[in-house]
């Protein structure tokens, strides 16, 4: 039976040794990273990708990556979170299209100011030459910031962290679906970005955004009680 939602959560762990005599089902772990897509990110561009690892030769591959990280290297199957910055006007046109699919379900004001938001803020925001154009939209920014409220997130570096946001709550959606079914995960940092993209062919502007391990939980293999500072210190209401 699957978990509650609180109860996923509560379940999860950043398992470290995944017991190496339980498979985990290709088609449940597909199923997660369907759910991992359904997670909100910026502007609905779904600037991702999903790489879901079972060839045990290109696991045991992509475990030397991670210097054979325990995490990696008894890990059933890897699910590699991908970002792809580069396909924010392929992505901003499909949006368009599909706004363009419910014109019938949206009031004109509606649908008139999601064109717009696709068709000129987006590439407003992402549209960049060598990180000059968007360190000249950050100063325009800067300066009419001074007289009115302002989006001051323009430069090559703020649209990369957006998103590599987005692509983690994806992460986060996936782990969690995971946790659900009784499966277990850790999400990976620690990895040569090179030689990982050289091994999955991925595109030249692609970026890892994690790496995450996946079978069923060893009780060795989540290292002692979970700690978090008190809510109290991190908790404020305004």
């Amino acid at each position: 039976m699957e978990k509650s939602v609180s109860e996923a959560i509560n379940y999860r762990r950043s398992v470290r040794k995944f017991d190496p005599s339980k498979e985990i089902n290709a088609d449940i772990v597909k199923k997660c990273i369907e759910n991992g897509v359904l997670a909100p990110n910026s502007s609905n561009l779904q600037l991702w990708e999903f790489y879901h690892i079972t060839n045990q030769e290109l696991l045991r591959k992509i475990s030397k990556t991670c210097f054979n990280q325990s995490a990696a290297s008894t890990a059933k199957q890897i699910v590699i979170t991908v970002v792809r910055k580069d396909l924010w006007k392929l992505r901003a046109n499909k949006n368009i299209d599909f706004i363009h699919l419910k014109k019938k379900n949206l009031s004109t004001k509606q649908y008139d100011l999601t064109q717009k938001y696709y068709k000129r803020v987006i590439p407003f925001v992402y549209k960049d030459f060598l990180g000059i154009l968007g360190f000249f939209k950050y100063i325009i920014s800067y300066i009419f910031g001074f007289f009115r409220v302002m989006y001051r997130q323009l430069r090559t570096t703020d649209t990369r962290i957006i998103a590599h946001k987005s692509a983690a709550l994806a992460s986060q959606n996936f782990m969690i679906s995971m946790a659900g079914f009784g499966y277990d995960t850790c999400p990976m940092e620690g990895f040569d970005s090179l030689k990982l993209k050289d091994l999955l062919n991925l595109n030249k502007k692609s970026e890892i955004n994690m790496i995450i391990g996946c079978g069923i939980r060893l009780k060795e293999g989540v290292y002692g009680d979970r700690f978090r500072i008190p809510f109290d210190e991190v908790y404020f209401q305004k």
